[in-house]
């Protein structure tokens, strides 16, 4: 069995921004030489979330809606966790999205359903933040 590893870097103009990372994951497959196996692709910071869905505008904007509802980023005293820093709600919003994901290699190529994309959520931007992709297979 072989093994790839990589990291992707982030550095969010904004404090919430989304990342379509489904070529660069490609690309790393490519980079592997695996044919048959399983990518898993998360978000390396607790204010991140990797997720699949599709590339679409308004879904994204409807995710941005619906976590600042469930996780309003303001008043910031709502949450005892701020103290220090002030994102509380971004710890929140990842929990809801998701750490990780995971796909299936097959003939070299992330194996999706239809309109399926790997994305980056970025909770708490203006920083540099990373993504791990591990590959495992033949």
């Amino acid at each position: 069995m072989k093994a790839h590893r990589k990291e992707l870097w982030f550095n969010a103009k904004q404090r919430r921004e989304i990342f379509n990372i489904t070529r660069d994951v490609q690309k790393e497959i490519d980079a592997s030489g695996i044919k048959e196996g399983l990518c898993l692709v998360n978000a390396m910071h607790i204010t991140a979330s990797v997720f699949i869905n599709d590339d679409e505008p308004g879904l994204h904007s409807d995710y941005e809606r619906w976590l600042e509802k469930l996780a309003p980023e303001k008043p910031y005293d709502q949450y005892a966790h701020n103290g220090f820093e002030d994102n509380a709600d971004a710890h929140l919003k990842r929990t809801l999205m998701g750490r990780e994901v995971v796909v299936a290699i097959t003939e070299g190529q992330l194996d999706f359903g239809p309109w399926e994309q790997i994305f980056y959520y970025e909770l708490d931007g203006k920083r540099n933040k990373r993504v791990l992709i591990k590959i495992i297979g033949e």
